[in-house]
């Protein structure tokens, strides 16, 4: 494995100690570095981080969710302590079968899970649709600020007036090799204008900040790349689980258009939560919100005994939209 990423290390951004720590092995022999967090017998819950992010970036999150879940974090491939793959190991069946590879891993035999993806993660969950694994293991899914397609045409990082001159900005920006360069007030500034909303605090974008400069710009040009020409909207419509959509109001990055997209081809949409004034880094931004709705997905669809929670029809949760402030 990869050297530990950089992130803070005091205060509620750092990450808690993980109970115990994996090596999981995908499908092409990539190696993936997974935690596991919080009480063995607990119900579990399975993470899955964005672009440029890694274990970090759920600290938080797991924080909140570690009390009374098993919450188990790993780095997709490149990112943190996972080692980079090859050029041919960078797609959208790269990040599905590494999420295969980490249910089976981290799960016990028939146990199922509700999963949590941001961005990138939740893209990993959507290209993993279509695998028997997914739908043996996940009981229910929650995507945060995330998008199925036209990325770089919806995102608002550059305002300019023109349809095409926006998406080729964008587009650019995803595959840009160029280094962040270090910290500085500058740089931090223009993460948090990326990314975030404008009340997030100084602590938030430093947390960021760390996590998003530690990616290599190797890594980051690569998955670039591959965001800049995604298309899973077919991935999303074959979800046949419960499924929650959580996005922030003032997001640049994946505008909350992505997931109305989404809350209108999901086949078992349980409900949109839009987070008023928050950016695209919603787990560290609101991260007792994110929190919220993971546990209510495990009140609703895990099991409380040995028994299997009663199904419930596709289409037949409510499709609500909620503010949190």
């Amino acid at each position: 494995m990869s050297r530990r990423p950089a992130h803070l290390t005091s205060g509620p951004y750092a990450p808690p100690v993980p109970r115990s720590t994996l090596t999981v092995t995908s499908a092409d022999g990539a190696r993936l570095y997974a935690e596991v967090h919080g009480q063995d017998d607990a119900p579990a819950v399975v993470l899955a981080h964005g672009w440029t992010c890694s274990t970090a970036f759920w600290a938080p999150v797991v924080r909140e969710l570690a009390a009374d879940h098993r919450v188990v974090v790993y780095d997709q491939r490149g990112h943190g302590r996972s080692p980079a793959a090859p050029p041919a190991g960078h797609s959208t069946g790269a990040l599905a079968d590494d999420l295969v590879a980490v249910l089976e891993a981290a799960l016990r035999p028939g146990e199922r899970a509700v999963l949590g993806g941001h961005s990138m993660g939740g893209m990993t969950i959507m290209a993993a649709a279509g695998r028997p694994q997914l739908h043996e293991r996940a009981a229910a899914a929650l995507l945060c600020s995330t998008g199925s397609a036209d990325l770089a045409a919806e995102a608002r990082v550059f305002a300019l007036r023109s349809p095409q001159g926006r998406r080729r900005a964008h587009r650019l920006l995803l595959r840009s090799r160029a280094p962040l360069g270090p910290m500085t007030p500058l740089t931090r500034r223009a993460l948090k204008y990326a990314t975030m909303g404008p009340g997030a605090t100084a602590e938030q974008v430093a947390a960021c900040a760390r996590i998003v400069h530690g990616c290599p710009a190797g890594v980051r040009a690569r998955w670039g790349a591959v965001l800049a020409g995604l298309e899973l909207t077919g991935g999303a419509g074959r979800m046949e689980l419960p499924t929650e959509v959580l996005a922030g109001t003032a997001d640049r990055l994946t505008p909350p258009v992505h997931a109305r997209r989404l809350a209108s081809v999901l086949p078992d949409f349980r409900g949109l939560t839009e987070l008023p004034g928050l950016g695209h880094m919603t787990p560290i931004e609101d991260p007792g919100a994110v929190a919220g709705r993971l546990r209510a997905l495990v009140r609703d669809q895990l099991p409380t005994t040995g028994t299997e929670a009663t199904d419930t029809a596709p289409g037949g949760g409510p499709q609500t939209k909620e503010s949190t402030a």
